[in-house]
């Protein structure tokens, strides 16, 4: 039988190491196999010796719970997962997941600002004091590169080149990735650097806090959030849905959809074709434009 506590720890090893995924990512495959356990010792069956059927049985008890279909996908995925690497590891030989067919998701695109809203989003950040020069910095960084949240926070002085406008990002799987930015975002940070000097010398954190310490994902969507408020934009804006903004907007005039995969740092291009289904005034209009008989 099975030594779970060893075994978790190397299968989590393996997803982050072998597989390169993040420790969030990791830590949910975790608490999926977690579950499956719990069921297999319900029905005192070593999941070793676990058939399709049991593992199907098992979806349908979860699922029957409530279970949304976005939480199963990855369930299924999770179960693949972990007895790839029970193969691999040769404690098994026989793999039950193999024809497992995950539930169907229905497609959520993505919240977004139209140019016009991003404009007057950004335009609406006062230079009255640090906190607002600091803030109107990271949303034209935001912008201009699309990086996550997590991605803007930590970013450091060695990570920016304002020279040459470039970031070198260290994003999900530990891959690292290269982007640039224009002059506009360029002035307001370099803006913003002159006015924290002094505070900036002694932290490596490009974009830190009034005390001096490196700014929380937490606080900045705070500040998003107000700053969208006094804007009188009334969409649900997170960081977020900058970097989907970002996205659609390059695509939508005309970028290759690879290079806003890279500046993304999306491993596989399907994620990014998510954002060519945004704009459908366009796709309307060329329509209109070159069908024959419109």
């Amino acid at each position: 039988m099975l030594d779970y506590q060893k075994t978790f720890h190397d299968f989590i090893s393996y997803i982050l190491v072998e597989k390169g995924l993040s420790k969030n990512t990791a830590l949910a495959y975790k608490a999926d196999v977690l579950k499956f356990v719990t069921f297999a010792q319900g029905k005192q069956i070593p999941i070793e010796k676990f058939q399709h059927q049991d593992i199907t049985d098992f979806l349908w008890e979860i699922k029957a719970k409530g279970l949304n279909p976005r939480s199963i996908y990855r369930l299924v995925e999770s179960l693949r997962q972990f007895y790839k690497f029970l193969i691999s590891e040769d404690l098994l030989k026989n793999n039950p997941t193999l024809y497992l067919t995950p539930p169907k998701i229905p497609e959520n695109l993505p919240a977004m600002l139209t140019f016009d809203e991003v404009m007057l989003l950004l335009n609406s950040v006062g230079a009255h004091n640090e906190i607002s020069i600091r803030n109107r910095a990271m949303l034209e960084l935001l912008y201009a590169t699309g990086l996550r949240v997590s991605e803007l926070v930590n970013l450091k002085f060695s990570n920016i080149d304002l020279q040459d406008c470039f970031l070198k990002i260290v994003g999900k799987g530990s891959k690292e990735r290269l982007i640039p930015f224009g002059e506009k975002a360029k002035n307001f940070v370099n803006i913003y650097i002159s006015k924290r000097k002094k505070a900036l010398s002694i932290n490596d954190n490009l974009f830190i806090s009034r005390l001096g310490k490196k700014l929380s994902r937490i606080e900045f969507w705070r500040q998003l959030k107000n700053i969208a408020k006094n804007a009188g934009i009334v969409k649900n804006i997170t960081p977020h849905t900058l970097r989907h903004s970002f996205a659609t907007h390059m695509l939508v005039n005309g970028a290759d959809i690879r290079f806003v995969q890279e500046m993304l740092g999306h491993a596989s291009i399907a994620t990014t074709q998510i954002y060519t289904h945004l704009d459908k005034n366009k796709i309307i209009q060329q329509h209109k434009t070159f069908h024959p008989r419109y």
